[in-house]
């Protein structure tokens, strides 16, 4: 049955999109039960931003039960890093501090806390050829119906329309299934980063006819 809707993003969306980025906090898997004294950590750094300064390219997935998966993306990405620095990261390291200690003791949510002040912006080369970025998250409810792939489709157009040559994203080297989905997508590996098993597996597609 396909009782889903796909809508522009609205600024009222926040709470119930940070919910989504929470559910599937964990590798593509339920993340609650590792953030439950911050439950909005990761939606901070992973929706918030996209909502606020590009919502032409937020797309919000809703059924009946309320939203269930969003698709978000950047047009230039440092361009949105630049004013994520600018505008956004500062707010975030005067709430939450760095957490103390050694790092391999910091729960999951200190660990997030701390990207907040030590951010990465990484963008695979070749830059000219993928500028824009994007990512998606579905609840396990929305899944396995073509939900996503016209959602990544329909933010893609939106990036093609305005100009842009090329689109990447970053998958955890865990995240299996999102891996497979990308590659049916017609996403192709140019680089990764860190290990075999804490590492990001960069994707990247043209979008030229």
């Amino acid at each position: 049955m396909n009782d889903c809707i796909i809508r522009p993003a609205r600024p009222s969306d926040q709470a119930d999109a940070y919910y989504v980025c929470l559910k599937t906090g964990d590798f593509g898997k339920d993340g609650e039960p590792f953030y439950r004294e911050d439950p909005d950590a990761l939606g901070r750094i992973f929706v918030g931003p996209y909502l606020a300064y590009e919502p032409e390219l937020s797309l919000i997935l809703e059924d009946g039960q309320g939203v269930c998966g969003y698709a978000l993306g950047a047009f230039d990405s440092r361009a949105f890093y630049a004013r994520y620095e600018k505008e956004w990261r500062p707010k975030l390291c005067a709430e939450f501090p760095m957490p103390p200690g050694d790092p391999s003791s910091w729960t999951r949510t200190e660990t997030v806390h701390a990207w907040y002040h030590r951010p990465e912006y990484f963008c695979p080369g070749p830059y000219e050829a993928h500028p824009s970025h994007m990512h998606i998250d579905l609840l396990e409810r929305a899944r396995g119906r073509g939900h996503g792939r016209r959602m990544m489709e329909e933010v893609m157009a939106r990036l093609r329309e305005r100009g842009s040559p090329g689109v990447h994203l970053g998958v955890s080297v865990l995240n299996t299934p999102a891996l497979g989905f990308y590659a049916r997508l017609g996403f192709r590996e140019v680089a990764r980063t860190g290990t075999a098993t804490d590492g990001t597996v960069y994707l990247a597609r043209s979008l030229r006819s």
